[in-house]
């Protein structure tokens, strides 16, 4: 099979395609023949070693965490899939998913993929929205609470703006003036652009008291402190990203990433098929372009999720 290979962690630019053996289901797993894929900002991480001391991976490695397909082969006790089945899933640090074959856990990071869910959507759904509903979760938003998430055109801000807005919370969304509508139609009350102003002192302005939580999905480390400055006085800040343990003013820090709950795939696959959970995609390549894809996601600030079709 082809495979988009990296040998040594290095640039982006020293991905290459090869052809490798099509890999063996062992157990719990099943093999799925690809038929989109959809990349992540962590993808170019793990290729280049930036995480390396917190995600070393092995080498030869092939990236890519979001797949859907047909499954081929299931292996012992992979018993949730059955050959024909067409599936979507998160595929973790294994990665793996820029292949024509890709081996996939037949747990909770997987799901099928329901009728009505084509695979370019259906691959952008595991990463972002998995971690939009962690981060939902961990925010404890309900009716009437306020939230600000910063980046939220990205795609995992897409999904984060929609699950607050089901959950019934006001929500003030970063954003371009470009990108404006787009926000709003995903359930935005308001936005703020984060390109002419700092976004603290602009949300402030609207709302003098704070939000209830800030969800930032842009800033990590020191520079969350901004974030949290736009925070009520024992609010919250989330972030995927990590950061100090808590701010000035007693707002909480809450740390969470994609996290695989039973059935939550399963029921955000439902939602999108039915349409009531937009996917947002902003660019899509062919398989035969994947190592570019990486290379403009790298270097390029686009809306929605990129994709990968074979």
């Amino acid at each position: 099979m082809r495979a988009l290979i990296s040998h040594a962690y290095g640039p982006v630019e020293e991905l290459s395609f090869a052809e490798v053996p099509v890999p063996v289901p062992g157990p719990g797993q099943v093999l799925v023949r690809a038929e989109a894929a959809a990349l992540n900002p962590i993808d170019a991480k793990l290729v280049t070693g930036v995480m390396r001391s917190a995600i070393p991976v092995m080498h030869p490695f092939v990236p890519g965490v979001d797949v859907t397909g047909v499954v081929t082969r299931v292996g012992e006790g992979a018993t949730r899939f059955a050959v024909g089945e067409p599936v979507l899933a998160w595929n973790g640090v294994r990665s793996g998913a820029l292949a024509e074959y890709v081996i996939v856990d037949s747990g909770p990071a997987s799901a099928r993929r329901p009728d009505g869910l084509d695979p370019q959507r259906a691959a952008a759904l595991p990463t972002g929205a998995l971690t939009a509903a962690a981060l939902i979760e961990a925010a404890a938003l309900g009716p009437g609470m306020t939230v600000l998430i910063v980046g939220a055109a990205g795609g995992l801000g897409s999904y984060a703006v929609q699950l607050a807005t089901q959950a019934g919370a006001r929500v003030t969304a970063t954003g371009p003036a470009t990108q404006s509508a787009l926000l709003r139609g995903l359930g935005a009350d308001m936005v703020i652009d984060h390109t002419v102003a700092e976004v603290a002192p602009q949300l402030l302005n609207l709302l003098p008291d704070g939000v209830d939580v800030v969800i930032d999905l842009a800033n990590a480390g020191p520079r969350l402190d901004r974030s949290a400055d736009a925070a009520r006085a024992g609010g919250r800040l989330v972030s995927p990203l990590g950061g100090p343990p808590g701010f000035a003013r007693d707002v909480r820090a809450v740390y969470t990433g994609t996290v695989p709950v039973p059935g939550r795939l399963d029921a955000l696959a439902a939602q999108a098929a039915r349409g009531t959970l937009r996917v947002v995609i902003g660019a899509t390549y062919d398989f035969a372009d994947a190592r570019q894809a990486l290379i403009d996601l790298a270097t390029q600030h686009s809306q929605g999720k990129v994709t990968i079709t074979f």
